[in-house]
């Protein structure tokens, strides 16, 4: 009768074999650890460049913003007499009644 042990402790392995896995595990967290770093920095950069972009187009529409207020204002100037009487004066060379000329020689 064959007579079996329980509770023999199994030999590890201790060898090469298991140091070489543990080469292999570090060099490949290693390179994933370079990898995200990489990949962090590029990220990073393009992130600086997004926001000078953002800022400088932030200025532009400001800039539009405010032209469209002097439009506006404009608009609401060309409507009165007083523009409508420099228009005539400028371009057609009218005056008002009572108005006194002087022209320079040239």
């Amino acid at each position: 009768m064959a007579t079996f042990q329980r509770g023999t402790k199994r030999s590890r392995r201790r060898g090469p074999n298991n140091k070489t896995g543990m080469i292999l595990i570090c060099i490949v967290l290693g390179m994933v650890i370079a990898v995200t770093v990489v990949r962090v920095l590029t990220i990073n950069k393009t992130l600086e460049v997004y926001n000078e972009k953002e800022a400088y187009y932030s200025q532009l529409v400001q800039k539009e913003e405010k032209r469209s207020e002097e439009l506006v204002d404009f608009e609401k100037y060309t409507q009165t007499d007083a523009y409508i009487e420099e228009v005539a004066k400028e371009r057609f060379g009218l005056v008002k009644d009572g108005e006194i000329i002087f022209m320079a020689e040239d």
